[in-house]
């Protein structure tokens, strides 16, 4: 096995890989007992000459090949999400250039589940903007991926929650977008941990209030929501709501903090999933949802418990820069050749921090070569000059 040093309470210290890689295995989703999501990131374009911070170049061919890969383990694909860095250094004209290249792509699969990411990020939110412009930004992007043949995930928006008076103004805004919507969509409730600007959404700071309102606009267009995606972060909240749902309306948890069990349920239910974890940790997850599959329940947890902790470390406060985890785990992987990330987001964290998810990658064997991984930290130690 490989063994490096590194950073530990201000000194080096020698770390010996003992983690055993999931094998890499191609699977149909058929044989999963939930649909999963992997909210997919983008790669970064290292050789463009732009200004990182203010304009976004992508990769193009690497960051579709990643979406093959995710198709190719049976996991669905979350289009222009979050964790793609949409509305944090991947704007709307980008992410409409990527929503159509990746919808594309699905069309020439078979069974490739794919929906993708509609907002208002094209709206600057601000004092003045009125609830009808937000509405006709709603309408617009929606209207842009209906047209390519695209399922919806209706995001959460930073102008809604800026110019919103209470809940009316949300019973509104769904209610009048729902009504209007091709197909059912998928919800996204995206919490102030992830996204400070959504702080108070649904017209309430308190969750349990605010999840009445999101709860009535569900009840009353229930035939056209598929289910909700709640961040929160919370088990506990999460269950209150999924047993609150209508029937045939989904709960996809996107709580990377306690995805297992959520995931494995209840007596009284489970979550689907749609989740940034699965991106950095998709063959795991892959293995984990066929054992569900096959009534292999002790097999699931032993999947999946080890890379909890993994998960909690890369989404640990502030929460919003666990984008910087995911793209570095595609870089140890072998996913992408570098370390780099639209909005120069590979500063968010320190390297105490990436040295330590390096440790809990492996234990949780999502390192796939760790040879590999070992050279590529060696490389970003030595980059911040630390031999």
């Amino acid at each position: 096995m490989a063994s490096i040093s590194l950073p530990v309470g201000g000194r080096l210290l020698p770390y010996e890989l003992t983690g055993r890689p999931v094998p890499l295995k191609g699977r149909d989703a058929a044989a999963f007992p939930r649909v999963a999501f992997a909210a997919a990131h983008v790669v970064a374009d290292p050789l463009a000459d732009n200004d990182p911070w203010v304009t976004p170049a992508i990769d193009w061919e690497r960051t579709l090949a990643f979406r093959h890969r995710l198709w190719d383990l049976g996991l669905g694909v979350a289009e222009s999400m979050d964790t793609a860095q949409r509305g944090m250094g991947l704007g709307w004209p980008e992410a409409r250039e990527l929503i159509g290249r990746s919808l594309s792509e699905a069309r020439g699969r078979s069974g490739a589940l794919i929906a993708c990411g509609a907002g208002t990020d094209h709206l600057v939110p601000g004092p003045n903007v009125t609830i009808d412009e937000i509405l006709r930004a709603y309408e617009s992007q929606i209207e842009t991926i209906e047209a390519e043949g695209g399922r919806i995930i209706l995001m959460a928006s930073r102008a809604l929650a800026a110019a919103a008076k209470g809940p009316e103004d949300y019973f509104r805004v769904y209610d009048r977008i729902l009504s209007q919507v091709k197909e059912p969509v998928i919800i996204h409730w995206l919490g102030e941990m992830f996204d400070p600007a959504l702080e108070g959404y649904w017209g309430n700071a308190d969750h349990m209030a605010a999840m009445k309102t999101c709860l009535d606009v569900i009840e009353a267009h229930a035939a056209k929501v598929d289910g909700i995606k709640i961040s929160l972060l919370s088990k506990k909240k999460e269950i209150v709501m999924r047993r609150q749902l209508p029937k045939g309306v989904r709960m996809y948890t996107g709580d990377d903090f306690n995805y297992a069990e959520l995931i494995s349920g209840d007596e009284e239910g489970y979550s689907d999933a749609l989740l940034g974890i699965f991106d950095a940790i998709a063959p795991v997850a892959s293995a984990a949802l066929e054992a569900l599959g096959g009534g292999r329940n002790g097999e699931f947890f032993e999947l999946l418990d080890p890379t909890v902790p993994l998960s909690r470390h890369i989404f640990k406060a502030p929460t919003r820069f666990y984008k910087t985890g995911v793209v570095f785990l595609a870089y140890l992987n072998g996913l992408q050749d570098h370390f780099a990330m639209i909005g120069g987001q590979q500063s968010a964290r320190s390297l105490v921090h990436l040295a330590e998810l390096f440790r809990l990658a492996d234990r949780a064997g999502v390192l796939q070569d760790p040879e590999l991984a070992a050279g590529r930290m060696r490389r970003v130690l030595a980059v911040n000059g630390v031999a």
